[in-house]
Formats: C-alpha cells, sequence, structure tokens
C-alpha cells in the first residue's frame, strides 16, 4: 500500500537518464501545476488513490512524492488499523489518505529587482507547491542535498517554508528574476539560487507581537500529549486552540521508543525564538533528519520546539523527533503571541532565565 522514503530513493536511482533532467547548473522556471484554489502535495512515497475514502474499495491509481493534485475537500473515511489519522482528501478521481497530503496554495509573487533599501537581505515565504533550486557551491554541504543529488533527485523548497535572501539578479537562462537564499541559522554554508517568483517577502506587520497589552506573566501554553493538542491561555481563557504532532512512540518499523519523546512537566519556559532555522540531528539509520526553512520556532527546551511543518499534514498523532509540529499558521501564531517577541530585524532572539511564556506539557497514561 505504501513504501517510505529509502524505498522512493532507491527506485529513482535506479532509473536511466534521471539525473540529466536535473541538471545543477541553471536555474529552473516556475513548474505548472493543477488549476484549483486549494491544492495538496504529496510529501513522500507512493499513495494509492481510492475510489472511496477506504483502503477496501478499488484502487484507481497511484501518486507519488512531489506529485501535485487538486483538494476538493476532507472527510473522515473508513477506520484503518493501519493509521490513527483517518481523513481523507478528496481530489480529481477518488480520495487519498490526507496524512501526507500538504495543504498548499499556488500564488507566484511578482519579484522584487533589488535589494529593500539599506537592507542586507529580506525574509520571504515560498507560496507555491514547491520550487527547485541550483547550489552556488559546487560541492554541497547539507547531508539532504548529497544524498539527493547522489541519486538524481531534485532539490526543492516547499510551500511554506521562510529563507533569508541576501542577493537578486537576472537569470542568464530564463531571463528571469532570482533569488540568492543563504540560510541564516542552523546552516552548513550552502547557497541556492531560485525562481524569485516563488517567493512573497514578509512584511513588518505579519511578525508584529498579537495581543501585546495583555501581561505577558499571564500568558501560558499547554501541550497535551494524550489528546495531541496545544491550547493558549491568557489567565484562564483559552485564546487559541489547535492539534499537534509531538514525540514520536514508535520508530519506522513498529518498535516502542523513547528517544524522541516531547519532555513532560509544567513550567518549560519559552528561551529561544526563531524566525527560519535549519534543524538537522540523528543518522539516517536512527532516524536522523536534515531539514531547511523551518519556519516560526519557538523553543521551549533543550533542543525542542513548537514549530512549523511542511513533511506531513498527520497532526493528532506524535510522529516527531521530540519537537512539536504544528500548521504553518498555527506555529506562526503562537510565534507572534508568546514572549520573547522577535521582528524581521531581530529575526533569532535567546533570553536567559526565567524565560518567556510558560509551557506545560501533560501526559496522562491510561
Amino acid at each position: 500500500m505504501t513504501f517510505n522514503r529509502r524505498d522512493f530513493i532507491k527506485m529513482v536511482g535506479g532509473m536511466a537518464g534521471f539525473a540529466a533532467l536535473r541538471p545543477f547548473d541553471r536555474t529552473f522556471p516556475l513548474a505548472q501545476f493543477p488549476a484549483g484554489e486549494k491544492l495538496g502535495r504529496i510529501v513522500e512515497g507512493k499513495w494509492d488513490l481510492m475510489k472511496t475514502p477506504n483502503y477496501q474499495d478499488a484502487k484507481i491509481r497511484s501518486v507519488y512524492s512531489d506529485d501535485v493534485i487538486p483538494w476538493y475537500r476532507e472527510v473522515v473515511g473508513r477506520r484503518d488499523t493501519n493509521f490513527i489519522n483517518q481523513n481523507w482528501v478528496e481530489t480529481e478521481g477518488g480520495f487519498v489518505h490526507a496524512s501526507y497530503v500538504q495543504p498548499v496554495f499556488n500564488r507566484p509573487n511578482e519579484p522584487l529587482t533589488q535589494l529593500p533599501d539599506g537592507k542586507s537581505g529580506f525574509w520571504a515565504e515560498v507560496t507555491v507547491p514547491y520550487v527547485d533550486f541550483v547550489l552556488e557551491n559546487q560541492a554541497p554541504s547539507s547531508p539532504w542535498i548529497k544524498d539527493a543529488m547522489a541519486i538524481g533527485l531534485p532539490t526543492r523548497l516547499y510551500y511554506s517554508q521562510v529563507m533569508w535572501i541576501d542577493q537578486i539578479k537576472k537569470s542568464d537562462v530564463t531571463g528571469n528574476w532570482i533569488y540568492r537564499i543563504n540560510e541564516k541559522y542552523g546552516s552548513y554554508g550552502d547557497i541556492f539560487w531560485a525562481e524569485g517568483a516563488a517567493f512573497r517577502p514578509l512584511t513588518a506587520e505579519e511578525v508584529s507581537p498579537i495581543h501585546p497589552d495583555v501581561d505577558p506573566v499571564t500568558k501560558r501554553i499547554k501541550v497535551n500529549l494524550t489528546y495531541q493538542t496545544l491550547s493558549c491561555y491568557e489567565e484562564d481563557r483559552e485564546v487559541f486552540f489547535c492539534k499537534v504532532s509531538s514525540g514520536a512512540k514508535f520508530d519506522a518499523y513498529g518498535n516502542p521508543v523513547d528517544a524522541w519523546s516531547t519532555p513532560v512537566g509544567e513550567g518549560h519556559r519559552t528561551w529561544r525564538k526563531s524566525l527560519s532555522i535549519h534543524m538537522a540531528g540523528g543518522t539516517a539509520t536512527g532516524g536522523g533528519y536534515d531539514t531547511p526553512g523551518i519556519s516560526w520556532a519557538t523553543f521551549f527546551s533543550e533542543g525542542v520546539a513548537i514549530h512549523s511543518t511542511f513533511w506531513h499534514n498527520d497532526y493528532g498523532v506524535p510522529r516527531s523527533h521530540g519537537c512539536v509540529n504544528v500548521m504553518p499558521d498555527h506555529s506562526k501564531w503562537i510565534f507572534r503571541w508568546s514572549t520573547p517577541t522577535c521582528s524581521l530585524d531581530e529575526d533569532d532572539i535567546t533570553v536567559g532565565m526565567p524565560g518567556g511564556t510558560q509551557v506545560d506539557v501533560e501526559e496522562r497514561i491510561y
């Protein structure tokens, strides 16, 4: 029914001539995507498109990593013991399980032709399902880029990722304005170039604090690992609620693991904010990860943050390496509401104790 990313990589790695389709000596024009206001991107592997939201029904066809499909609606399907999440996406011709379908939009932009006055760069968000990039440096440093290039996979940035742009020029190949992407925090040193139309510059207003007049001492975040939810409180009033994906309980083979647990306890404090950061850890054989452009990161424990997620749509199910995964718009709200505050200029803030907003993480074991 499905296979993992490693299987997918092996499959495409064996396709003759695949690498020739993705040279790394030029920039790419934006891809063509299906029509429709809302779209869905298959984030990993191979999935079956079913006649109804039920894996026991007839299979229509398969969809693969980075396929982009029309998103008509999300429905609850037949309960399947392989999944906790029972949501499905209806698309053209059938239904696909929602856990690996990223909700996206295709909203190209009029690119800037020069950096903002007096600025060394600007933050921008990817507003198309994906955009291909090429490296400025001859040899890649990031493990994920090395792996992709070694087997001919495309290197891409995805909808909702936030990146730092520090140069603009016209492409010698397409004649379009392209942006140079230089990660500010957690970078391995790789420099990317990509079509400017894929990126929307962030504004000061959308980074500004939410409810700044509320006494920050009264603000509190509660994460419930049992129900996989997050709530924000001002005094005893809940002002925000969303589903999350916290630390995974099982590895890829179904074995119980403790290494990825989200730390339980009251009185955690938000101690660092980063508008966008490259996160990496572990090893390939031990469930490692290496991910650029993780936006709206609010750290509340050593190496553990509430942050945006673009690589799954499985909220309500524990599946992270300890962090609290939330949808991009949700992580942005939490980032702006909690303290310490950040801005486009002060985009990575670390504070000493007693820290910022209190975060309580609870779990009930039945």
